[in-house]
């Protein structure tokens, strides 16, 4: 019986490294559905999904797209947003933020906020980021949007933009609420999107650090993700427990320049959500690797734009590029070119798609990376445009 098991096993494993990869390089899911299991890495779960981050490629996934309510991990898109928002310098970390008394009144995971206390953007980012604190979440939607229920406005809207289809949000924090659920797929695209904003992982990878230091007050932050400090190369993300969810976490980790990403939705304990994220990390950085062709922000060309302030404009990847292999393949005959958007005018804003880096092996494309331009571009004026004439004149008549 045990040699049966193992020839078995054995043929599993040959069979999954042999399938050419395609954007769905391993894929688990009930045999009622028509697909068989061919790994068995989060089968005690009620959903979960393994990303390669640069690449969007999906290593593994189980139900994947079961709406479910997603507790605390909501705060994955509460994060974005607060990112999004500092990015567009609509506030700074060093601004203070009055709590209200609704934010004050929050239940649950708490850093415990008094009403009319002031703090910083940035200790409110620690509060979410390290110990989940319902009440730091919903304090941030309120600068952010005004109140929470525009925020999650927001929230709707920002994942309507990204095209997810299994989301629907009704609050900032992840409290139980009828018609707020979201997927492990959903999450991770989440995740995705907020891991481009780099400086995330300075906050969701610190296990302790106190809020209002030497104060009577004083507020010791633990991580509630025990894999920042137990599994090397964890810098995030997010936790959630509700007794209705159970237990579910949206992990990262990077090692040798890959970055992924798990979603593990509804294990029965917190030590079953912990050991089968590190299951699938592990699998993922044993049997794959990524080549970097580009960084986030490289210059890729030049826009030539004879109507806006400055005529030269720098375009450059939105996201790092990566090439996913498996170890031990090579990534020879790989091939880039760029496709510019037609009818490119000003005024663009930073960080406006103007076109896409398009990444080959041979005849088949692997990626499709959007192209932005570096800064606001501004549409000259009447005397930018005469003046920049009259230089064109002069110099064609010497």
């Amino acid at each position: 019986m045990k040699k049966y098991v193992a020839s078995s096993i054995l043929l599993i494993l040959i069979l999954a490294f042999t399938t050419p990869m395609t954007g769905n390089a391993v894929e688990s899911k009930d045999s009622e559905n028509g697909t068989s299991n061919e790994l068995n890495l989060a089968s005690d779960t009620k959903s979960a999904i393994l990303m390669e981050k640069d690449t969007g490629t999906i290593l593994y996934e189980n139900n994947s797209h079961e709406q479910l309510p997603p507790a605390s991990v909501t705060k994955l898109m509460t994060l974005l947003l607060v990112m999004e928002a500092i990015d567009n310098k609509q506030m700074n970390l060093d601004e203070k933020v009055r709590i209200s008394e609704n934010a004050s009144s929050m239940g649950g995971s708490q850093i415990f906020l008094e009403a009319g206390e002031e703090m910083s953007v940035e200790d409110l980012l620690k509060g979410v980021a390290i110990a989940s604190g319902n009440d730091a979440s919903v304090a941030l939607a309120e600068r952010v949007a005004g109140t929470e229920e525009a925020f999650v406005k927001k929230m709707n809207d920002r994942a309507e933009e990204l095209g997810l289809k299994d989301t629907h949000f009704q609050n900032s924090t992840g409290l139980p609420a009828d018609n707020h659920y979201s997927s492990s797929y959903d999450l991770a695209v989440i995740a995705r999107e907020l891991l481009a904003y780099e400086s995330i992982t300075d906050y969701t990878s610190i296990y302790e650090d106190y809020l209002r230091k030497g104060e009577d007050n004083e507020f010791w932050l633990v991580n509630t993700n025990k894999l920042v400090r137990f599994y090397d190369g964890v810098d995030g993300l997010k936790t959630g427990f509700t007794n209705k969810a159970k237990y579910s976490l949206a992990a990262t980790a990077e090692k040798n320049g890959m970055r992924v990403i798990s979603v593990v939705m509804g294990a029965e304990t917190s030590k079953k959500r912990n050991s089968i994220t590190s299951g699938m990390l592990d699998y993922a950085f044993q049997h794959f690797q990524t080549k970097n062709l580009f960084e986030k922000d490289e210059h890729i060309t030049t826009l030539e734009l004879l109507k806006a302030n400055e005529p030269k404009v720098e375009v450059v990847t939105s996201h790092p590029v990566s090439v996913l292999h498996k170890t031990g393949e090579t990534t020879e005959n790989i091939s880039t070119s760029v496709k510019m958007d037609e009818q490119i005018e000003a005024p663009i804003d930073k960080g406006e798609q103007v076109g896409t880096l398009i990444v080959k092996k041979g005849n088949e494309t692997l990626t499709k990376t959007p192209l932005v331009v570096k800064e606001d571009v501004h549409k000259a004026t009447v005397y930018t445009l005469w003046k920049r004439n009259i230089k064109h004149i002069i110099k064609n008549n010497h």
